[in-house]
């Protein structure tokens, strides 16, 4: 019995319909399923069954751009792993997955991961220009929008800076408007204000804009709506002052609010610029744990080593790694041993021992010996790689905080509106302060933008961004957003071992000798024999003499004992280093002088080495 790969039915190979393709022979119910298997050729077919009807709720991704497929199933494919629908086989990585030129990079908002689409483009909520959903060492840093910002606010500053001084002068006693006479001095006014509004603050009127289209009202609306109002008002009152009613007017003349649209739209470009700042920063962070590892693999093929591109590693190929490398993949050692720096994911100190069989981790460093390894996990299914995801995702989780926030929002700004409007009547009706319609004007406009729920919508994701791509470079791995939400109300850390806080490797921190020798000589004969060593504690000793700038004379009959120290003769003296049982069955002398101030420090986690002469 056979899998008709179209329509999944169970059918006898001796009667049904057959096909070559792909080297493999598939059978069909009937000829419209054949002709159907033909005419996709391993694309994105439907579900069809042999009657010809179409369900499309089976339709699945074309397996050129999918990193699972069906060996026995054409257009069977998925992103996750797992088993075929129609044949129940296990799923296969897909061998022309990481070639693909089909493949699109999905871009999202950092402040609603829920929007996603392939390619760049405007968040349809809050405006921002969306980013890629992935962050690889491939993909080239786009700060295109910082830029583009950035010259926007120097513009507008440049521009804003006069503009204020022109407006504020006269209310400290500066007479500029006289100096200059009314007409000019308005004038000025609208020529530095036009392009700090209409060039350099038009993007926010675009996002305002799709808002109000949208009706997905947000920070930019209310920007657009204030900072709109009081340029077209104060355009109209220089352009036409003849239409201006009387209660506009201050002792016969139009007042004019240029000024404060211009410092507005100044001000919220400073704050675009230092949000897309962090957000490079952030990035920079996810760039930084893919760089741990190394771009390139040594391929064992044929008997021969070749160097290829880490991305072109596939499952169970054998690779080489020499000392002092990068292992590139995750895998198992199949020859050779060696140790392995694993301090970037544990954060323990010491190497660990490798032996065939022995599990490795991609990113972290051989240190000694050579050997061939297997590789069982590459691409995006490395703990380096699901790290890195880890990171992202924690970036756009949102904290619970910023649930309560965003159904705030949702009725925030229409409230804001709302209460802008009541403004400008109840300054217009019950006329306060003359001229009133211009006090009107001057307070529902800074309503708008007074209560421009900036810390509403940016702060709180924000700061989650920045905190997680922070503790990212720190080694601190943030796996929730919800987590910094929780983290404010801890007063006690509880860690299960030293390794976790430490730097991922040793240093010297204390010498104590007996009165006969003295802390250079004994330390100055110790570096000389550790200098031959490759464990991680011998470079501890090694550079604690290099920072007491104490010389290491020449070593002979340096010998290694496995589980035990190092040994060799240094300026005609024999010295033997390693732990206190080491030294009891040599029968070394003097030992019990030492064990008090050892016992102190190996209960405050220390490390005690010591040191025999002759």
């Amino acid at each position: 019995m056979a899998i008709d790969p179209i329509c999944g039915m169970t059918i006898d190979e001796n009667s049904a319909l057959s096909l070559e393709a792909h080297g493999k022979t598939f059978y069909f119910c009937s000829q419209h399923c054949q002709q159907k298997f033909a005419n996709s050729s391993y694309q994105s077919v439907p579900h069809v069954c042999c009657h010809g009807e179409t369900d499309n709720t089976n339709q699945v991704p074309s397996d050129a751009t999918a990193k699972y497929i069906c060996p026995m199933c054409p257009g069977v494919a998925s992103d996750q792993p797992g088993d075929c629908p129609k044949c129940g086989m296990s799923l296969e990585r897909n061998p022309a997955y990481r070639q693909s030129s089909q493949q699109k990079t999905i871009y999202t908002c950092p402040m609603h991961p829920e929007i996603e689409q392939a390619g760049p483009g405007d968040c349809p909520i809050c405006g921002m220009d969306l980013e890629p959903k992935t962050v690889t060492l491939e993909t080239t840093e786009d700060d295109s929008e910082l830029r583009n910002m950035t010259q926007r606010f120097w513009v507008a500053t440049a521009l804003s800076i006069p503009i204020l001084l022109l407006a504020m002068l006269p209310m400290v006693g500066v007479p500029v408007h006289q100096w200059l006479g009314a007409t000019l001095h308005t004038w000025l006014q609208l020529l530095l204000a036009t392009p700090t509004v209409l060039w350099a603050g038009w993007p926010f009127f675009v996002r305002g804009w799709k808002s109000i289209i949208t009706w997905n009202l947000n920070m930019f609306t209310l920007i657009a709506i204030g900072t709109g109002a009081a340029y077209l008002y104060s355009l109209l009152a220089v352009l036409f002052p003849g239409i201006i009613p009387e209660q506009f007017k201050h002792d016969g003349q139009v007042e004019v609010y240029f000024e404060a649209a211009a410092v507005i739209i100044t001000l919220v470009l400073l704050g675009q610029v230092l949000e897309l700042r962090a957000r490079r920063r952030t990035s920079s962070a996810i760039r930084e744990l893919l760089s741990l590892a190394p771009p390139t693999a040594r391929l064992v093929k044929d008997g021969q080593d070749q160097e290829v591109p880490v991305e072109e590693v596939q499952q169970g190929d054998i690779l080489r790694v020499r000392p002092g490398e990068k292992i590139p993949v995750d895998g198992h050692l199949t020859e050779g041993k060696s140790t392995v720096d694993e301090s970037m994911i544990t954060g323990e100190p010491l190497a660990v021992k490798k032996n065939p069989e022995d599990e490795v981790i991609g990113g972290t460093v051989n240190q000694t010996g050579s050997f061939l390894m297997s590789a069982d996990q590459v691409g995006e299914d490395t703990v380096l790689s699901q790290i890195v995801n880890m990171v992202a995702n924690a970036q756009r989780s949102r904290a619970p905080i910023q649930k309560v926030a965003d159904s705030v929002a949702g009725y925030f700004v229409p409230a804001v509106v709302l209460i802008a409007i009541i403004t400008f009547l109840t300054w217009a009706i019950l006329q306060p302060e003359q001229p009133a319609l211009a006090w009107a004007l001057v307070n529902s406009v800074a309503v708008l933008i007074i209560a421009c729920p900036c810390a509403l919508g940016l702060a709180t994701p924000m700061s989650i961004m920045v905190g997680v791509g922070r503790g990212a470079q720190l080694g601190v791995l943030i796996k929730d957003a919800e987590v910094l939400e929780t983290l404010e109300k801890i007063d006690t850390v509880v860690v299960d071992k030293t390794g976790t806080l430490t730097e991922g490797r040793p240093t010297l921190t204390d010498c104590l000798t007996t009165a006969q020798f003295s802390e250079e000589d004994v330390l100055s004969w110790a570096a000389a024999v550790e200098e031959q060593s490759e464990h991680p504690l011998a470079n501890a000793v090694v550079q604690g003499a290099k920072d007491r700038h104490f010389e290491t004379p020449p070593v002979t009959d340096f010998n290694s004992i496995t589980e035990g120290g190092v040994q060799g003769h240094v300026l005609d003296r024999e010295i033997l280093i390693g732990k206190r049982p080491l030294l009891a069955e040599r029968d070394v002398q003097n030992l019990e002088a030492l064990n008090r101030q050892a016992e102190e420090w190996q209960e405050q986690g220390r490390t005690v080495m010591f040191v025999a002469v002759d």
